[in-house]
C-alpha cells in the first residue's frame, strides 16, 4: 500500500504527453506572446529592439550553418539551409529598416 501512494506521488499515474504536442503547444503560445509583445511597442524603442532581433537572428545563422555542416543530405540540413536564408533575409531586412528609421531622426540640411 504504501508502495502504491509513492508511485502516485511521484506522477507514476499520469499520462505520457506526446513531446511533439508539448513543441507545438510551446511554439503557438510563443506566437500569441511574441504578437501581443511586438504590437506593444512604442515607436521610441523600435529602433534598439530591431538591432537585438538581428543579433538573435545572427545566432539562428550560426546554429543554422552548424546543423549543414553534418554529413549527407539529411532533413536537418535543409533545415539548416532554409534557416540561414530566412536568418539572412531578417537580418538584412532588419539592418535597412534600422538605417531607414534613424534617417527620420537625423537634420535635414538646409539648401
Amino acid at each position: 500500500m504504501l508502495e502504491t501512494v509513492t508511485m502516485a506521488a511521484a506522477g507514476a499515474a499520469t499520462p505520457e504527453v506526446s513531446p511533439i504536442l508539448q513543441q507545438l503547444s510551446i511554439f503557438v503560445l510563443a506566437i500569441f506572446v511574441g504578437y501581443y509583445v511586438v504590437w506593444s511597442v512604442t515607436p521610441a524603442l523600435h529602433t534598439p529592439l530591431m538591432s537585438v532581433t538581428n543579433a538573435i537572428s545572427s545566432v539562428i545563422v550560426v546554429g543554422a550553418i552548424i546543423a549543414v555542416g553534418g554529413e549527407g543530405m539529411s532533413t536537418a540540413t535543409w533545415l539548416g539551409l532554409v534557416a540561414i536564408a530566412l536568418a539572412s533575409v531578417n537580418i538584412f531586412g532588419g539592418f535597412a529598416v534600422t538605417q531607414r528609421m534613424l534617417a527620420m531622426y537625423r537634420k535635414k540640411e538646409k539648401k
